[in-house]
């Protein structure tokens, strides 16, 4: 992968970069409900409760759908990898239809919104694919294939696909969809101020009284007033339910390149293999070349090299679309529920007027939208037929699927100790452009070398829970493996559930 593509970034953020910033929240505001996080899962509820005649207010730390949803591979469907055979054991054969018929319902009504607002998203109808490669496991697609078909998706197994390379089998499943979020999102956050809603970016959220009605305080030294609220912030920034015990970070790196249109691939693709690969293309140009978009390489954010699995990543590219031009890199984070399916509902088993929207596990797209219209019913006391398999106060399940939950703490465990017995190196064997934890005058450091050579010193403790950071060279960010919070080399806030800076030091 070339300098050029390391530093190009997110193709859906250059393509649309938004205009100015709205200002942030500057005094006092009272609404019906106040939304905070500006992606997918927020946008689609605060357009749709201002749909439903409630005043809404969206609370941004950042840029509005630049965060995760910016990053996507923005792909649009019910087929959510390996899911259906395993809700059909965990959930029963009605919890695999629920969760199907609510995603597929998510993407119709998104459908409905681009065409009822005009927007110009480059959507196009695909079908979507898993597949392997490996025969062996021909068994597990199959059984997926009947189960995905059971719950009401056109499904079915086949053995021949758009794909460059021969694969063993593949579920496939029709009429799918995949467009470019940021022109979407954009569109639908112009609406929701036209229907009299307000956002406000740059805006940290400090604190949630749950009271009647409820207060959220904010970086700015404002507050909002709110009947309801609603936490869409990917990974919740408050721990209310022991969400945080039941969700993992999981970071993948995406690289993207132009390629002709009669190497098209026909469909959206994405194999558990090697370290998974999703392949797509969009529209690129009026030449009619596309750009192919593939991701794979998930890891745990602040583990291993970065650049390494960069450079996996676009070989693989490179060997199975010879002559594709890499021009394009980026990387998003998921969070993965330990019981597969989404937390979308109260915040808590006590909580009234507080929800929250997270772990998608992936599928942030057809989940978030879902979210949007799931917790609109909630708020104004509609009945929806699938908010008991989302509910995020379930228990039974999370004790059912408890392998998955102790794997999760004992991987956050380990970290939070064995990150602190690490040896350190000395501060002189940093290069520029790099960084690391290092022991200085007794005490850890974490230290960062521009490309001037200048040193720029934090706290290594993450401020949401006391991790250790670790550096991340290849997009220069510090990263916190326990729950996935993202930091500038200057300490700054890039991604939750850490809503402060780390502290600066001296060195």
């Amino acid at each position: 992968m070339t300098e050029k593509a390391q530093a190009d970034g997110s193709y859906w953020l250059r393509t649309a970069p938004g205009g100015a910033p709205r200002p942030a929240l500057a005094e006092d505001l009272r609404v019906d409900v106040a939304v905070i996080g500006a992606g997918v899962a927020g946008l689609s509820t605060a357009r749709e409760l201002a749909r439903a005649g409630r005043s809404v207010a969206v609370l941004e730390a950042g840029r509005i759908a630049a965060g995760v949803t910016g990053r996507t591979s923005a792909k649009l469907t019910a087929q959510h990898s390996l899911v259906y055979d395993r809700l059909r054991r965990t959930r029963g054969p009605e919890g695999a239809r629920l969760y199907a018929r609510s995603q597929t319902e998510a993407i119709e009504h998104a459908a409905e919104v681009a065409a009822e607002l005009g927007i110009d998203c480059e959507w196009e109808t695909r079908d979507a694919y898993t597949y392997v490669r490996d025969a062996g496991r021909v068994d597990e697609l199959r059984a997926e294939a009947s189960a995905a078909k059971e719950a009401g998706l056109p499904a079915s197994f086949v053995t021949e696909t758009g794909l460059p390379f021969p694969v063993a089998g593949a579920v496939r499943v029709t009429g799918q969809a995949q467009f470019h979020p940021r022109k979407y999102l954009l569109a639908l956050a112009g609406d929701l101020e036209a229907r009299g809603g307000r956002i406000f970016e740059n805006t940290t959220i400090h604190g949630l009284d749950e009271g009647e009605p409820c207060r959220v305080s904010t970086g700015t030294g404002a507050t909002v007033t709110a009947r309801d609220v609603v936490v869409a912030t990917h990974y919740p920034i408050f721990d209310r339910a022991l969400l945080f015990a039941r969700l993992s970070p999981r970071r993948e790196l995406v690289v993207a390149g132009s390629i002709e249109a009669d190497r098209d691939v026909d469909g959206m693709y994405i194999t558990p293999e090697e370290n998974t690969r999703s392949v797509r293309t969009a529209p690129l140009d009026e030449a009619g070349r596309r750009l192919l978009i593939v991701t794979g390489e998930h890891f745990t954010p602040g583990t291993g090299d970065t650049r390494e699995r960069f450079e996996r990543l676009s070989a693989w590219a490179v060997e199975h679309f010879p002559g594709v031009d890499l021009t394009y890199s980026w990387a998003t984070q998921d969070i993965d529920p330990t019981d597969t399916v989404p937390m979308v509902g109260p915040l808590h088993q006590g909580a009234r007027h507080a929800y929250v929207a997270t772990g998608f596990g992936g599928w942030g797209l057809s989940g978030g939208m879902m979210a949007g219209r799931l917790l609109t019913a909630q708020i104004t006391g509609e009945e929806c037929a699938w908010s008991g398999l989302y509910d995020p106060r379930r228990l039974r399940t999370a004790v059912r699927e408890a392998p998955s939950f102790l794997r999760t703490q004992a991987e956050v465990a380990r970290h939070f100790v064995g990150d602190r017995l690490r040896p350190a190196p000395p501060v002189d064997a940093l290069p520029p452009g790099e960084g690391a934890v290092v022991r200085a005058g007794g005490d850890r450091l974490a230290v960062y070398r521009d490309e001037a050579g200048a040193l720029h010193a934090l706290s290594p403790r993450c401020t949401h829970l006391g991790c250790l950071v670790n550096f991340n060279a290849a997009e220069r960010a510090w990263e916190c493996p326990c729950h996935g919070s993202r930091f500038g080399t200057d300490g700054t806030v890039i991604q939750g559930p850490a809503t402060k800076p780390l502290e600066r030091r001296d060195i």
